[in-house]
């Protein structure tokens, strides 16, 4: 079995994936992103990749094992930016840091992750996952500090939403990726009285 990256089943069992189950979550994944959860079927993720249903039962008993999968694959992203902030010097830096890695995580992943994170299907499996509220914690507390009143979660919900849904509005496809970089980067650090 060849293995390719690391994945979970459940928050406290560690497990790599093998290039078989990386196709099929990368496929996955891409789905999602254009039909969304529920309008993907695992038909059409053997299509897209071109194996069997039989095939993906293999790799995936269920299709909630695959949009776990794929969205706990999202979730490491995101956490592996909020650990970078958290290793600044500064408030100040840390903030930073992390709205520039959301920003470039929007704009690489563009589309998919936004949808994947923000899709009602998996924001119901995120409901009671500890790994992803652990995960939205120390970003709320990077951006907000031990601030836990209603508007400061209003905030940062309102900064990461509106980040995620800027780079999938009609208004910037086709728009180079630096200038929308730029400008979402001015106006996060505005939002929350950064300089810049």
């Amino acid at each position: 079995m060849n293995h390719s990256s690391a994945a979970t089943v459940d928050e406290a069992t560690p497990i790599l994936l093998s290039a078989a189950q990386a196709r099929v979550i990368t496929a996955a994944l891409d789905l999602f992103a254009r039909q969304g959860v529920g309008g993907t079927s695992l038909q059409m993720i053997a299509d897209e990749i071109g194996v069997t249903k039989a095939a993906v039962y293999h790799q995936y008993k269920t299709k909630d094992e695959i949009i776990l999968a794929a969205a706990e694959s999202e979730l490491r992203r995101l956490e592996a930016v909020v650990e970078v902030a958290e290793n600044e010097s500064s408030p100040k830096r840390a903030r930073d840091s992390l709205i520039t890695g959301i920003v470039d995580l929007a704009i690489e992943r563009g589309r998919s992750a936004s949808t994947i994170l923000s899709d009602p299907v998996i924001v119901g499996f995120f409901a009671d996952h500890d790994a992803f509220r652990d995960v939205m914690y120390r970003l709320r507390h990077i951006l907000v500090g031990d601030d836990t009143a209603p508007q400061a979660r209003v905030r940062t919900a309102m900064l990461i939403a509106a980040i995620s849904g800027a780079v999938m509005h009609p208004f910037v496809a086709g728009l180079d990726d630096d200038v929308v970089r730029i400008e979402l980067l001015r106006l996060a650090r505005r939002f929350l009285a950064l300089p810049t």
